[in-house]
């Protein structure tokens, strides 16, 4: 088959395995804020048929947790976006997710500089080598760049991967409770699947 140009990213070998990002509405808003090229999106990556996703914790374990492809509780699904092709084998991607979990720790997301896009983004980016659309974290870019008028409460608002909802992180210390499989620790990774 041909490929050229917008047609590429359609385009597969033979044993590669589709990567697809999973875009989910955290707000009703959305839907008037999406045609503005605006809005606050939470999104996962799926591939082999597990979407994984980063989230916040309050432990020093890891935030990226799996779960079934556009069914992330919490939240309203809005599309899937194909963003390439990957050679990895399930294991390998397995393994993959076993070495980001040393990097993305619960305690370190931040909604501004360190969301669940960013995560989705730096694995799009090593498994196809296409970022995802600059839409979804639009919003975060933006507060990033005007951070000095953004409300010091909006970068302490977390998404919980236990309850995989918006958790403001000063009222809802004691409320998330584990729904969601998420990787405690490299050791203890295999385990989880």
């Amino acid at each position: 088959m041909l490929c050229r140009g917008n047609n590429a990213i359609k385009c597969r070998k033979a044993g590669s395995v589709p990567v697809y990002l999973n875009v989910y509405d955290l707000t009703s808003m959305n839907g008037y804020a999406y045609w503005l090229g605006l809005g606050v999106y939470h999104s996962g990556v799926q591939v082999h048929g597990v979407e994984y996703a980063f989230g916040s914790h309050e432990q020093a374990t890891t935030g990226i947790f799996e779960g079934e492809p556009r069914q992330c509780e919490g939240f309203t699904f809005r599309k899937q976006i194909l963003i390439g092709w990957t050679e990895m084998s399930l294991r390998e991607v397995r393994g993959f997710m076993e070495e980001l979990a040393q990097d993305y720790k619960g305690i370190s997301y931040n909604l501004i500089t360190r969301n669940c896009n960013h995560f989705c983004n730096d694995v799009c980016l090593r498994l196809t080598g296409t970022p995802i659309p600059s839409w979804i974290n639009r919003l975060a870019r933006i507060g990033l760049l005007c951070n000095c008028i953004v409300p010091a409460s909006i970068n302490t608002t977390r998404v919980g991967i236990e309850d995989n909802k918006v958790c403001n992180e000063a009222e809802n210390k004691s409320k998330l409770r584990s729904r969601s499989s998420r990787f405690t620790s490299p050791s203890s990774f295999s385990a989880v699947f």
